[in-house]
């Protein structure tokens, strides 16, 4: 399995990026290959994690949604990666990365019950994991260009 994109599949994300909504009739006249070229490089790109198709929310015009990043710093850096795979299954969790500088983990954070699910990621979820020395959050509290793929936990109070 191939673990870079080609130039064509560059413009299909390209094109995809844009505009999530576009069939692969319509990538394919803009990138000069057929639908079925389309299909076909779009599934292998999702198949080896590469690409998503997915519905964005822009929190700034959704009420209830609450961001956060969390700056996160470790007791011990020699189980980092493990750490990052652990923080990033939580449920209110968007993304995780390790990163350079003040932390050592950042993450950001969707919540729907405000302070209440912020209190509950760093009480209840965050404390599980263990291994954590300091955490300091910081309130989104207005943002730009900001488009959100929400954690599994976000999206199941949006069904209920």
């Amino acid at each position: 399995m191939k673990n870079s994109l080609d130039s064509q599949d560059k413009r299909l994300v390209a094109e995809l990026t844009r505009d999530g909504q576009l069939s692969p009739g319509k990538i394919g006249a803009a990138t000069g290959v057929t639908a079925p070229t389309v299909r076909s490089r779009l599934k292998n790109l999702m198949r080896m994690g590469a690409l998503k198709v997915a519905g964005l929310v822009n929190p700034m015009r959704v009420k209830g949604l609450t961001v956060a990043l969390v700056g996160i710093s470790l007791m011990s850096h020699e189980q980092l990666g493990e750490k990052l795979d652990q923080i990033g299954a939580l449920p209110r969790v968007n993304w995780a990365a390790v990163v350079t500088g003040r932390y050592d983990i950042i993450v950001e954070i969707i919540c729907r019950e405000g302070m209440d699910d912020l209190y509950a990621f760093l009480n209840r979820d965050l404390s599980q994991v263990g291994g954590i020395n300091a955490s300091e959050s910081f309130v989104v509290m207005k943002s730009r260009r900001k488009w959100l793929l929400l954690p599994d936990a976000v999206v199941e109070t949006f069904t209920q």
